[in-house]
């Protein structure tokens, strides 16, 4: 499955490779690319909670929207 997550607080590339490391390291991401100019996460995953990867996110210090 693949989900698009709009985030805030994704200002810069090196937040959103604390937010790709956060959520590669949930069990059954298979990819995540986080784009900070369009302040989105694109997650691919097999078995993960969606759950899991908003707390994932939210760890690296960004906030979830919607």
């Amino acid at each position: 499955m693949q989900k698009k997550i709009y985030v805030a607080g994704m200002d810069d590339d090196g937040t959103a490779a604390k937010v790709d490391a956060a959520v590669k390291a949930v069990a059954g991401v298979t990819s995540c690319v986080s784009t900070a100019a369009k302040c989105q996460v694109c997650v691919d995953f097999d078995g993960a909670s969606e759950d899991a990867i908003n707390a994932a996110i939210e760890s690296a210090g960004v906030t979830v929207l919607g």
